[in-house]
């Protein structure tokens, strides 16, 4: 009996009944369910996210108006920016309301906004800076996954308000930065202005220092002169003083002299009198009397003018005497001013030093002034300089970039498309073990009666592995055709994407077959345990590099994890080098299961076993 007579043979048994030929339907269309059916559920779950529920707590009490800050509410922001976005199916619920929806399962997770949002945001620019907060809660009860999902969104949440607020705070920063630039440059005026009256000080500094040393001099003379003068002023009072002595004796005598001479002729008439009487007694008559009176009559004329002349000279006298009086009252004034002036000039002179000290301290200082005045301007001028001149416009692209300074520009040598795109090569790797494994439920790994008859272990073997892997490269045509069709996959390479599949289950089936020929039963039980392993290394989902070291190393070994890479680098337009790789690896396993099957086919067609015997615990 040739190959494609017992590959007959063995599809005449399949299908020898109704039964029979559903159960072999329903087995060529477990790897189309299994892998259609799961890659459509999650095509792309991502872009389903406004349909998973999801409650919004907002009780933020926002922060009042103050002076010349507006009032805010950064909650209810972003509350409404939440909403707009539809990213979930938002459902705005009370505290309480929340707390009841995640418990009976009507929301996956809530977000809260707590009332002290607004203000905990804007406690930066404050004595007491604290984080705000948002609040997740969750109920793996409902979904973990959901939970997952909710913190990514919370998290998502907290970058769009860190921005808001960051850019907000950039832009005043810049707006003082600004101003700060505005009020340097106007300082720096400030100091050009104070460093030119600075040199003016100086300058005048130097002409006040000429003249405080001309005045020290001037008043060291004028105090020499001065005692000159105090001591002249003293000797002019005592002279004065003698001289108003003098004087004082000599009004005393005068004024005797003109008492006497005033009484001499205050005694003239009477003395005339006494004369009359005297020449009448003596006998003389009138005209005798007349006669001698008249010769008497010059000298009382003289003794009156005598008298006249002494009153005035004594006049005179006395008036001096005052004179003299008043001019030694003076000379003693003039001699304490004069002493007072050089007692007052001498201390002129002392401080006139002391200012042509201090003018002298003066000029320095303001040489220090001037030369700091200039370095002050200097600095201003750089500060000016270092400060980055601005417009609102300017300033409002520069917050923005602080807020968010680095933006994620995403490109890829290759792209899957969406969720369900990723996982097919995965997927479809899987499905095609899970077919193989299901139809060596029905098929029979070989025919006892070839066995018997042929007795050619090779033969024997390609006709129990091309019944199975015709049978699966059927399943993975049909598995692509929902792929490619029915889901909407794209394929860079499609014919090689289904090659690839086509060998994997080729692969599979030679595997399964040489399990089956050596344990019997006990090796289908093995492809399960193999399926699993493969499961878990295949790198399907997480990076292999994330597995622990055994199954790490198991990822390099067994078959899956080459078909999964494989198809993906046909399917999405890889490094084509690498499919030459996997399909080496493909074959290699491949050549040994049908190698190891034939050895076994070959042990069996020589001697028989009591297990050969037995009944299988399987089909």
């Amino acid at each position: 009996m040739k190959v494609p007579s017992m590959i007959a043979a063995e599809l005449r048994r399949l299908t020898s009944s109704r039964m029979a030929m559903l159960a072999l339907l329903a087995l060529m269309l477990v790897p189309v369910l299994y892998g259609g059916v799961y890659l459509w559920a999650n095509q792309d779950p991502y872009g389903s996210f406004a349909e998973v529920p999801v409650g919004l707590v907002v009780t933020d009490d926002g922060v009042p108006a103050d002076g010349d800050t507006e009032a805010v509410n950064y909650g209810h922001e972003v509350a409404n920016d939440l909403l707009k976005g539809n990213d979930f199916e938002w459902h705005v619920l009370t505290p309480g309301e929340a707390e009841t929806a995640l418990a009976e399962g009507s929301v996956d997770f809530t977000v809260t906004i707590p009332h002290d949002f607004s203000d905990a945001l804007t406690s930066i620019g404050g004595t007491d800076p604290h984080q705000a907060e948002i609040d997740l809660e969750t109920n793996d009860a409902n979904n973990y996954l959901a939970s997952t999902i909710g913190k990514q969104a919370v998290e998502q949440i907290r970058r769009s308000v860190a921005e808001l607020v960051g850019e907000e705070a950039a832009g005043t920063l810049l707006t003082a930065i600004s101003d700060i630039r505005s009020e340097l440059s106007d300082a720096t005026d400030g100091a050009s202005q104070l460093l030119d009256g600075s040199r003016d000080a100086v300058s005048g500094a130097d002409e006040l220092s000429d003249g405080a040393s001309t005045l020290a001099s001037g008043l060291t003379e004028l105090s020499a002169a001065t005692s000159s003068l105090a001591s002249g002023a003293d000797q002019l009072s005592a002279g004065a003083a003698q001289v108003a002595g003098g004087n004082t004796e000599l009004a005393g005598y005068a004024d005797r002299a003109g008492t006497a001479a005033q009484t001499i002729a205050d005694a003239l008439p009477t003395a005339r009198a006494d004369l009359v009487t005297a020449l009448t007694e003596q006998g003389l008559d009138a005209t005798q009397i007349d006669e001698v009176l008249s010769a008497l009559a010059p000298l009382s004329d003289r003794i009156a003018e005598g008298n006249g002349t002494v009153q005035s000279a004594v006049a005179q006298v006395d008036e001096l005497a005052a004179g003299a009086n008043t001019l030694a009252s003076s000379a003693a004034e003039l001699a304490s001013g004069a002493q007072q002036i050089a007692t007052a000039t001498g201390s002129a002179t002392s401080g006139a030093s002391q200012l042509s000290a201090g003018v002298s301290t003066l000029e320095s200082g303001l040489s220090t002034l001037s030369d700091g005045t200039a370095e002050l301007r200097d600095g201003l001028a750089s500060g000016v300089e270092a400060l980055p001149d601005s417009s609102a416009d300017l300033r409002a692209l520069q917050a923005e970039a602080i807020a968010d300074p680095v933006a994620v520009e995403s490109s890829s040598v290759t792209a899957a498309g969406n969720y369900g795109a990723g996982l097919a090569p995965f997927f479809s790797a899987l499905a095609g073990w899970i077919g193989i494994y299901a139809l060596f439920l029905i098929v029979k790994p070989v025919s006892k009666r070839a066995v018997t008859a042929l007795r050619s272990p090779i033969r024997v073997t390609l006709a129990g592995w091309l019944t199975p892997a015709i049978l699966g490269a059927l399943q993975m045509v049909a598995l692509f055709g929902i792929l490619a069709i029915a889901l909407g996959f794209s394929f860079t390479h499609p014919v090689g994407t289904l090659g690839v599949m086509v060998a994997a289950s080729f692969t599979y089936a030679a595997i399964i077959l040489a399990l089956n020929i050596w344990f019997g039963s006990v090796g289908q039980f093995l492809g399960l345990v193999l399926m699993v392993l493969q499961l878990v290394t295949a790198g399907g989902t997480f990076p292999w590099q994330t597995l622990p070291a055994p199954l790490a190393a198991l990822h390099h070994i067994l078959p899956m994890g080459y078909v999964v890479d494989a198809m993906r680098q046909l399917m999405y337009g890889g490094d084509l080098a690498r499919v030459g790789t996997d399909a080496l690896v493909l074959g290699a396993w491949l050549g040994g299961a049908l190698i190891f099957a034939a050895i076994g086919v070959t042990r069996m067609t020589h001697r028989r076993t009591l297990r050969d015997l037995q009944p299988s615990l399987i089909g």
